[in-house]
């Protein structure tokens, strides 16, 4: 069960179904995705590409976790339907191909000729 302290977080759901598969894994605050908040604390937003948002990609952070102190157990979805624009930042053509079990429903759709179609 994760630490929390009292305080609020906004966290917006970016999960487009009810239904996935997650893992545990540990970040420390070496990580490339780490921010500082306005409390000066060094955390992992939730709905982070983890490990890194390029080919070493394995899924999304389900929870902000904070990692001042120290390593911390985080859940990791490996499997799932997501929504990209609802992440904090965008994952990259690379780490989408990495995470192979995530599917993307706000994805815009492809014509024929492999364009996005504008209408999506």
């Amino acid at each position: 069960m994760p630490y929390v302290e009292s305080k609020h977080i906004d966290q917006i759901n970016f999960l487009a179904s009810g239904h996935f598969q997650s893992f545990t894994e540990y970040v420390d605050n070496t990580n490339t995705a780490v921010i500082t908040d306005d409390r000066g604390r060094k955390v992992i937003p939730a709905g982070t590409v983890y490990p890194a948002n390029d080919a070493t990609a394995k899924g999304v952070t389900i929870d902000e976790v904070d990692v001042t102190d120290n390593a911390v157990p985080v859940g990791v979805i490996v499997e799932g339907y997501l929504l990209q624009h609802r992440l904090p930042v965008a994952p990259t053509d690379a780490a989408k191909t990495a995470m192979t079990e995530i599917k993307w429903r706000d994805e815009p759709a492809a014509t024929e000729g492999g364009a996005s179609d504008p209408k999506a």
